[in-house]
């Protein structure tokens, strides 16, 4: 045998060990597949929402499958929730992963909402009695140690209207906020507003966006159009079709009515 076929071998050899090795030194998750979900629907699932107090959240992501602690967590990941039987899980649901944001670094308050940032979803792929093991299948953002779950449903694309009633010009609502406590916004981008279903306001709802440039005998500037793609009872979460300059907090937003 020549001394480049030994080495071949070699290696060869190596190669096996470590692959017969693997599954003694960690577990592994099944490969992440796609989601089969089209681009529209994964961004709806991923739009921010707000709230002015702290939703009850018992359920959440408590650790990972590795042999060092880690905080962060992709797609494929294996990662660990803090519910088992004894809590009603089975193997094969689905949770979204969430976390709050508050505008400000302080509790969350009526003058201090807090933005839900959707980070993902996870399947449940093994379950003890007060614990389980799922694994990640979407990542909007990185998921997070702690992160709350609330059960999954696949968003619903809004119907929109081709007509395009006078926008209303005496009950302005205000844009408030975006994901990540982002403040400026352009076509394709979702942002909170603060009036939702109290106010008259529906999935699929159309609107005009101005800016009030605080100039004595001005028409407001016309900034471009959004569409209600998710509705509360305070507010909405709203995405821009269209943008001629970016949306920032505290911008006008009229509804067609």
């Amino acid at each position: 045998m020549t001394a480049h076929n030994r080495n071949t071998v070699a290696l060869l050899v190596a190669a096996g060990v470590v692959a017969l090795a693997l599954p003694a030194i960690a577990q592994r998750a099944p490969v992440a597949k796609p989601t089969g979900l089209s681009r529209e629907v994964l961004a709806l699932a991923c739009n921010p929402s707000l709230v002015h107090e702290a939703p009850m959240t018992p359920l959440r992501v408590s650790g990972s499958q590795e042999s060092f602690v880690r905080t962060t967590f992709a797609p494929g990941d294996l990662i660990t929730i803090n519910a088992g039987t004894d809590n009603g899980i089975e193997v094969g649901q689905e949770f979204f992963t969430r976390r709050l944001i508050p505008i400000q670094r302080r509790p969350i308050s009526r003058d201090n909402p807090a933005t839900i940032r959707t980070s993902g979803w996870i399947r449940v792929y093994a379950v003890d009695k007060e614990m389980s093991l799922a694994t990640v299948t979407f990542a909007c953002d990185s998921l997070q140690l702690n992160d709350y779950l609330e059960p999954f449903v696949v968003p619903t694309i809004p119907t929109i209207s081709t007509d395009k009633p006078k926008p209303q010009r005496d009950n302005y609502a205000h844009v408030v906020i975006g994901n990540e406590n982002r403040a400026s916004f352009s076509r394709g981008d979702a942002f909170v507003v603060d009036q939702g279903s109290d106010h008259g306001i529906t999935v699929g709802a159309q609107f005009v966006v101005y800016r009030d440039k605080r100039e004595a005998g001005n028409f407001l500037f016309e900034l471009g159009e959004a569409v209600a793609i998710d509705v509360r009872p305070e507010s909405s979460t709203l995405r821009a079709t269209l943008s001629r300059d970016a949306f920032t907090v505290g911008d006008l937003v009229a509804l067609r009515k």
